[in-house]
């Protein structure tokens, strides 16, 4: 799957994908259309490149005036960062958030500035978002639910990514958008990565967010990072990585003293997929290592 490509998810022949060709790699960030009585988008990408969440669209037969839902798994803007763009070119679609997560898109220039904080030199990647109209956002809480005709979002909190997180369980799929719940996946090499930014991640409640997500037992994970894979045992893949990858930073950080001194330690360029652009990959790993350290501090 090349970057702007359109798939279906094998799972449910309604539900549709883009590579959003997120930080010019491919197989890094997905947008979900859910083709329904009421058709629904789940999150919205960084904002870079929105024409191809219309292509999605597009592609699937909507337009862009019949979109009756924006879901956002939570305000991150690797998530949500499209949602003022596509709120504007699709007007008659509520976007739906987590309470706690619904004024940073009204106003979203804190989430800009903490951004730019969080993943350093990847804000090249970014555009700055545009703010969502209030009467537009639909704030959400645990439990809630989206009813989109034959299927329904529900949504459950995820709050040890980032407090403002939910991600949605679909029942009728026997399928949950995962949101940054359970990691990243390259469905190219079929391996499992540790997501941990600043400033808010926490190892426990990640954890708690893990068996959450276990306990629902469903057959399919719709990662926003990336693209669909039956659940089989990747949950429990998942805790031991985000365990071990904890562990690993700890010790590197009673080595060197400064972040830079830790990555250098740590990065091994051969873990990086090589669907990934090599100035991502290395982003990334520095982005996951201050998360840690902060979570460590704290």
């Amino acid at each position: 799957m090349a970057i702007g490509d359109v798939e279906t998810v094998p799972a449910d022949e309604s539900v549709h994908y883009v590579d959003t060709g997120m930080y010019d790699s491919a197989e890094y960030g997905s947008v979900y259309l859910i083709d329904d009585d009421c058709p629904a988008l789940v999150d919205t990408g960084i904002g870079t490149n929105y024409e191809r969440i219309l292509h999605l669209l597009e592609t699937v037969g909507v337009a862009p005036d019949e979109l009756s839902v924006i879901a956002l798994t939570h305000v991150h803007l690797d998530h949500a960062g499209g949602a003022g763009f596509l709120a504007e070119a699709c007007p008659n679609a509520a976007v739906y958030v987590h309470e706690i997560g619904a004024p940073h898109l009204v106003d979203p220039g804190r989430l800009w500035e903490g951004t730019k904080g969080a993943v350093g030199e990847q804000i090249v990647f970014y555009t700055e978002p545009e703010p969502v109209p209030e009467e537009r956002i639909e704030p959400i809480t645990d439990g809630a639910e989206i009813d989109l005709g034959d299927h329904t979002l529900r949504a459950h909190h995820a709050p040890g990514h980032a407090p403002h997180q939910v991600v949605f369980e679909m029942p009728e799929s026997d399928a949950v958008f995962t949101g940054d719940a359970a990691g990243v996946y390259t469905p190219s090499v079929d391996r499992i990565h540790a997501t941990s930014p600043p400033p808010q991640f926490d190892l426990d409640g990640a954890l708690e967010d893990v068996e959450m997500l276990q306990d629902l037992d469903p057959e399919t994970l719709l990662y926003a990072h990336f693209g669909p894979a039956p659940a089989d045992g990747r949950l429990s893949a998942y805790a031991e990585r985000l365990q071990s990858w904890v562990a690993e930073v700890r010790d590197a950080h009673g080595d060197a003293d400064d972040i830079e001194g830790i990555v250098e330690r740590l990065w091994d360029p051969a873990d990086a997929p090589e669907v990934w652009d090599e100035r991502k990959a290395r982003g990334e790993f520095a982005m996951n290592v201050r998360g840690v350290l902060a979570s460590l501090d704290e």
